[in-house]
């Protein structure tokens, strides 16, 4: 497919007043290039950085693939480097590769590798020292597949992985073996995937990921999605995406659009951090839910980076006012390289335990182990059942305070 500066000029909405009901419904928030609350450094950050370009370059979701970091130097002229990262981002392995988008690289602190956001994405030599348990497919998905690039693993439900490419590669990613060494495009290995779908008609769901979906063109997607709706048994589609935080200008009108023609269409997004919740990823989820997207978001409890219940509650809360639903927190997959980042799973139980009850029940999300060896997603709460004395049920409340609940159905009264 040609990518054409016409279709970004698409991406702008018309003056308000011109477009009909319909229009503003699916367009819905200003365009990239007009924010109503701009972050005063990226002005300053193109003219350091990138001094050929403007505005409309930046907000170009085509020119910030075009010139993603991905070296070394580049990197290093943005940041002052660790040690440790240094010798990360020059040394010979093999095997997730660092790249990070233009937008993304501006919200990170250049002073400070502990950063959130800049240890989510910037290597460091801690992914060389493997840990106990660690393993390459550590949910088994290669012996779920049985055509290449879809899992089927539940019932009804399969996972179509439809591109190995990402805008930025996250230094936990649970797919760091097949991730960002193959094309944007692979509709060659999609129609294997579309005829074991058809031909399987207990698939009723079916989650398209990656690498990142939303990286595709409008016309490689729509052709998918196309595709995928002509099965009669498939009735729901969703999307995993981490492009809103990482890449907002993608949202374009022109994408909503045709997302919008291929209802029901589900949307689950990854955020890890509230420093990602910025006005462009604002108007990103805005146009989504406008366009009729359920957005859920699935974070991974990572430490040094958001395992404290202060941060969550901030991600959350700033995701539910962005119109999207914490659905999930993960327990750190046990990727190779990934010990640092993983916390304890009694971290993740106390950080579930201090929402509870001080948030809204709709920011807190299900903290869940996603099982080695292919076991399928594991929910784990905090113990809120302390015992029973007679028919009484004993609880404790987010506060510590214990509770009785007469919890008779199906027991006899004894005096009876």
């Amino acid at each position: 497919m040609n990518s054409t500066h016409q279709d970004y000029e698409e991406a702008v909405p018309p003056e308000p007043g011109a477009a009909d009901a319909v229009s503003t419904f699916l367009t819905g928030t200003p365009p990239f290039h007009t924010p109503a609350a701009p972050r005063g450094n990226v002005a300053a950050f193109l003219r350091r950085h990138f001094p050929g370009a403007g505005m409309r370059q930046w907000n170009d979701w085509r020119w910030q693939l075009a010139n993603r970091i991905q070296t070394p130097e580049r990197i290093g002229s943005m940041l002052r480097l660790s040690t440790e990262e240094q010798a990360a981002l020059t040394g010979t392995g093999q095997g997730l590769p660092f790249a990070v988008t233009p937008y993304y690289a501006s919200l990170l602190e250049p002073l400070d590798p502990t950063q959130g956001l800049r240890r989510c994405v910037i290597p460091v030599c801690a992914e060389w020292r493997p840990a106990p348990g660690e393993c390459a497919d550590p949910l088994a998905e290669d012996h779920d597949s049985p055509v290449p690039g879809v899992v089927h693993r539940y019932p009804d439900r399969c996972l179509f992985l439809v591109t190995d490419f990402c805008s930025t590669y996250c230094r936990y990613c649970t797919r760091s073996r097949s991730v960002g060494h193959g094309a944007r495009d692979q509709r060659g290995r999609w129609q294997a995937g579309l005829d074991y779908i058809a031909a399987t008609p207990q698939v009723r769901d079916v989650l398209l990921s990656g690498g990142d979906p939303l990286t595709l063109e409008d016309a490689a997607l729509d052709w998918l999605l196309t595709r995928l709706r002509a099965i009669p048994h498939v009735e729901v589609v969703r999307i995993g995406t981490k492009v809103p935080a990482v890449l907002p200008q993608r949202v374009t009108p022109g994408l909503v659009r045709m997302l919008h023609r291929h209802h029901p269409l589900w949307m689950s997004l990854h955020f890890a951090h509230p420093d990602e919740l910025t006005p462009e990823s604002a108007k990103a989820c805005a146009r989504l839910a406008d366009a009729g997207i359920p957005l859920g978001s699935q974070t991974v409890l990572l430490a040094g980076v958001n395992d404290d219940p202060g941060v969550m509650t901030r991600l959350f809360q700033g995701l539910l006012r962005q119109r999207v639903r914490p659905y999930y927190l993960y327990q750190c997959d046990p990727v190779p390289g990934t010990g640092h980042f993983r916390t304890p799973v009694s971290r993740g139980l106390e950080i579930m335990a201090a929402l509870r009850g001080h948030t809204s029940g709709y920011a807190v999300p299900n903290f869940v182990i996603d099982a080695p060896g292919g076991g399928g997603k594991i929910p784990l709460l905090p113990n809120y059942v302390s015992g029973r004395e007679g028919q009484d049920l004993l609880l404790t409340n987010y506060q510590g305070r214990s509770f009785r609940y007469p919890d008779t159905a199906g027991h006899p009264d004894p005096a009876q």
